[in-house]
């Protein structure tokens, strides 16, 4: 059985306080234009990628294209 939580309004402790580290909304719309390419990547590459993706329940096309996206950004 979960033990309940009690609250109350005395102190918490020490606060350590987080700059705003969350995206915008207008960066969370913004979209940019995509081009559509074809590749060949190794077997391993896909396999590593395709696994990941099924842990995260996300699509490995995406993770490769975030990947490439960050590799762009840091370079740039």
């Amino acid at each position: 059985m979960k033990k309940n939580i009690k609250y109350t309004n005395g102190p918490i402790g020490n606060v350590k306080v987080l700059r705003d580290f969350l995206p915008s909304p207008d960066e969370l719309a913004f979209k940019e234009d995509q081009v559509k390419v074809t590749i060949g990547l190794s077997k391993s590459s896909i396999d590593f990628f395709k696994k990941k993706a099924k842990n995260h329940h996300t699509q490995y096309q995406k993770m490769i294209r975030r990947l490439l996206d960050a590799y762009v950004a840091q370079h740039q």
